[in-house]
Protein backbone atom coordinates (compact mmCIF):
# COMPACT_ATOMS: atom_id res chain seq x y z
CA UNK A 1 0.00 0.00 0.00
CA UNK A 2 1.40 3.39 -0.97
CA UNK A 3 1.46 5.97 1.75
CA UNK A 4 0.61 9.55 0.75
CA UNK A 5 2.64 12.38 2.17
CA UNK A 6 0.30 14.46 4.40
CA UNK A 7 1.03 17.64 2.49
CA UNK A 8 0.80 16.09 -0.95
CA UNK A 9 -2.09 17.66 -2.87
CA UNK A 10 -4.84 15.63 -4.49
CA UNK A 11 -4.38 15.73 -8.27
CA UNK A 12 -6.09 18.66 -9.93
CA UNK A 13 -7.78 19.89 -6.76
CA UNK A 14 -4.97 21.63 -4.92
CA UNK A 15 -6.31 20.13 -1.68
CA UNK A 16 -3.89 18.44 0.74
CA UNK A 17 -4.60 14.69 0.73
CA UNK A 18 -4.88 14.47 4.52
CA UNK A 19 -7.44 17.31 4.64
CA UNK A 20 -9.54 15.55 2.02
CA UNK A 21 -9.27 12.22 3.82
CA UNK A 22 -10.18 13.76 7.17
CA UNK A 23 -13.24 15.47 5.69
CA UNK A 24 -14.26 12.27 3.88
CA UNK A 25 -13.99 10.17 7.05
CA UNK A 26 -15.92 12.77 9.06
CA UNK A 27 -18.70 12.69 6.44
CA UNK A 28 -18.82 8.87 6.55
CA UNK A 29 -19.05 8.86 10.35
CA UNK A 30 -21.81 11.48 10.19
CA UNK A 31 -23.81 9.46 7.64
CA UNK A 32 -23.62 6.36 9.87
CA UNK A 33 -24.55 8.33 12.98
CA UNK A 34 -27.45 10.08 11.23
CA UNK A 35 -28.95 6.79 10.09
CA UNK A 36 -28.78 5.38 13.62
CA UNK A 37 -30.25 8.62 14.98
CA UNK A 38 -33.12 8.48 12.45
CA UNK A 39 -33.93 4.98 13.65
CA UNK A 40 -33.88 6.27 17.26
CA UNK A 41 -36.26 9.10 16.35
CA UNK A 42 -38.63 6.65 14.64
CA UNK A 43 -38.45 4.30 17.65
CA UNK A 44 -39.35 7.23 19.90
CA UNK A 45 -42.37 7.97 17.68
CA UNK A 46 -43.42 4.31 17.78
CA UNK A 47 -43.26 4.45 21.58
CA UNK A 48 -45.29 7.68 21.57
CA UNK A 49 -48.09 6.06 19.55
CA UNK A 50 -47.84 2.84 21.64
CA UNK A 51 -46.75 0.70 18.70
CA UNK A 52 -44.64 -2.03 20.28
CA UNK A 53 -45.04 -4.86 17.75
CA UNK A 54 -42.53 -3.53 15.24
CA UNK A 55 -39.11 -1.94 15.28
CA UNK A 56 -37.92 1.29 13.67
CA UNK A 57 -36.46 -0.47 10.61
CA UNK A 58 -39.82 -2.13 9.97
CA UNK A 59 -41.65 1.21 10.43
CA UNK A 60 -39.30 2.82 7.92
CA UNK A 61 -40.01 -0.07 5.54
CA UNK A 62 -43.75 0.59 5.91
CA UNK A 63 -43.18 4.28 5.20
CA UNK A 64 -41.15 3.51 2.07
CA UNK A 65 -43.82 1.17 0.73
CA UNK A 66 -46.56 3.70 1.42
CA UNK A 67 -49.61 3.22 -0.76
CA UNK A 68 -47.71 1.29 -3.43
CA UNK A 69 -47.83 -2.41 -4.13
CA UNK A 70 -44.47 -4.00 -4.87
CA UNK A 71 -42.20 -7.00 -4.55
CA UNK A 72 -39.29 -7.44 -2.15
CA UNK A 73 -37.00 -7.19 -5.17
CA UNK A 74 -38.43 -3.80 -6.05
CA UNK A 75 -37.77 -2.60 -2.50
CA UNK A 76 -34.17 -3.79 -2.79
CA UNK A 77 -33.63 -2.10 -6.15
CA UNK A 78 -34.91 1.17 -4.72
CA UNK A 79 -31.75 1.00 -2.67
CA UNK A 80 -33.30 1.06 0.78
CA UNK A 81 -32.56 -2.44 2.02
CA UNK A 82 -30.37 -5.49 1.85
CA UNK A 83 -31.89 -8.71 0.53
CA UNK A 84 -32.14 -10.86 3.65
CA UNK A 85 -33.23 -7.89 5.77
CA UNK A 86 -36.14 -7.17 3.43
CA UNK A 87 -37.34 -10.77 3.42
CA UNK A 88 -37.08 -11.14 7.19
CA UNK A 89 -38.80 -7.81 7.92
CA UNK A 90 -41.55 -8.39 5.37
CA UNK A 91 -42.22 -11.80 6.91
CA UNK A 92 -42.50 -10.24 10.38
CA UNK A 93 -44.75 -7.46 9.09
CA UNK A 94 -47.05 -10.01 7.43
CA UNK A 95 -47.17 -12.06 10.67
CA UNK A 96 -48.10 -8.98 12.71
CA UNK A 97 -50.74 -7.80 10.22
CA UNK A 98 -49.05 -4.64 8.91
CA UNK A 99 -48.60 -5.99 5.39
CA UNK A 100 -50.66 -8.27 3.19
CA UNK A 101 -49.08 -10.34 0.46
CA UNK A 102 -50.28 -12.06 -2.67
CA UNK A 103 -48.59 -14.18 -5.31
CA UNK A 104 -48.25 -12.47 -8.66
CA UNK A 105 -50.64 -13.70 -11.32
CA UNK A 106 -47.88 -13.48 -13.93
CA UNK A 107 -44.90 -14.91 -12.02
CA UNK A 108 -46.01 -17.31 -9.28
CA UNK A 109 -42.55 -17.11 -7.66
CA UNK A 110 -43.02 -13.40 -7.05
CA UNK A 111 -44.98 -12.09 -4.07
CA UNK A 112 -46.49 -8.60 -4.11
CA UNK A 113 -46.92 -6.77 -0.82
CA UNK A 114 -49.04 -3.83 0.24
CA UNK A 115 -49.84 -2.18 3.54
CA UNK A 116 -52.92 -3.12 5.50
CA UNK A 117 -54.93 -0.44 7.33
CA UNK A 118 -52.70 -1.12 10.35
CA UNK A 119 -49.58 -0.60 8.22
CA UNK A 120 -51.00 2.59 6.69
CA UNK A 121 -51.57 3.97 10.20
CA UNK A 122 -47.87 3.56 11.00
CA UNK A 123 -46.91 4.98 7.59
CA UNK A 124 -49.11 8.02 8.24
CA UNK A 125 -47.60 8.46 11.72
CA UNK A 126 -44.09 8.53 10.25
CA UNK A 127 -45.27 10.96 7.57
CA UNK A 128 -46.75 13.21 10.29
CA UNK A 129 -43.46 12.99 12.20
CA UNK A 130 -41.52 14.15 9.13
CA UNK A 131 -44.00 16.98 8.58
CA UNK A 132 -43.58 18.15 12.19
CA UNK A 133 -39.80 18.02 11.76
CA UNK A 134 -40.00 20.19 8.63
CA UNK A 135 -42.20 22.71 10.42
CA UNK A 136 -39.82 22.94 13.39
CA UNK A 137 -36.78 23.25 11.12
CA UNK A 138 -38.50 25.96 9.11
CA UNK A 139 -39.56 27.91 12.19
CA UNK A 140 -36.19 27.63 13.93
CA UNK A 141 -34.23 28.83 10.93
CA UNK A 142 -31.49 26.30 11.71
CA UNK A 143 -31.81 24.69 8.29
CA UNK A 144 -33.62 25.99 5.24
CA UNK A 145 -34.61 24.50 1.88
CA UNK A 146 -31.35 25.61 0.24
CA UNK A 147 -29.30 23.97 3.00
CA UNK A 148 -31.23 20.71 2.68
CA UNK A 149 -30.89 20.82 -1.11
CA UNK A 150 -27.12 21.28 -0.79
CA UNK A 151 -26.88 18.31 1.60
CA UNK A 152 -29.04 16.21 -0.72
CA UNK A 153 -26.95 17.14 -3.78
CA UNK A 154 -23.75 16.28 -1.95
CA UNK A 155 -25.11 12.93 -0.76
CA UNK A 156 -26.33 12.09 -4.28
CA UNK A 157 -22.84 12.81 -5.62
CA UNK A 158 -21.30 10.55 -2.99
CA UNK A 159 -23.83 7.84 -3.84
CA UNK A 160 -22.97 8.14 -7.53
CA UNK A 161 -19.25 8.01 -6.71
CA UNK A 162 -19.66 4.82 -4.66
CA UNK A 163 -21.85 3.26 -7.35
CA UNK A 164 -19.16 3.94 -9.93
CA UNK A 165 -16.50 2.47 -7.63
CA UNK A 166 -18.46 -0.77 -7.53
CA UNK A 167 -19.56 -0.78 -11.17
CA UNK A 168 -16.15 0.01 -12.63
CA UNK A 169 -14.08 -1.59 -9.83
CA UNK A 170 -12.03 1.57 -9.46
Amino acid sequence: MTKTHPNKAIKGAGIPAESMKQSYLEALACIERLHRRLLDVIKDELDRISCTEINSVQALLLYNIGEAEMTAGELRTRGHYLGSNVSYNLKKLVETGYISHQRSEIDRRSVRVRLTAKGLNVCNSINDLYTRHCEVLSESGDLDVKGLQLVSTTLHRLDRFWTEQIRFRI
